[in-house]
């Protein structure tokens, strides 16, 4: 297995569950509450299946190797690094 799909799978779970939590609560907190009981399967499925390219693009952003190769120090995905390990 290899370790983007590895580090991949390990974020898949917390990106979803930012997406679902976006959706629930665009749902429950406007007028589209009335319809909670048809959208909200709706939202669980659509975070669970939009999570998969996000995790896969986020993924290779976590190591230090893509970024040694760009020779750049990092985005706002990855941070930047701090002045101990320079």
């Amino acid at each position: 297995m290899s370790s983007r799909l590895m580090i991949a799978v390990l974020i898949y779970s917390i990106i979803q569950g930012v997406m679902f939590g976006a959706g629930a609560v665009l749902v429950l907190a406007t007028p589209l509450q009335h319809q909670a009981m048809v959208l909200m399967p709706v939202v669980v499925i659509g975070s669970a299946i939009l999570a998969l390219p996000f995790a896969w693009w986020i993924a290779p952003r976590l190591r230090a190797r893509y970024w040694r190769r760009r020779r750049q120090r990092g985005d706002f995905i990855s941070g930047q690094p701090d002045a101990a390990f320079r």
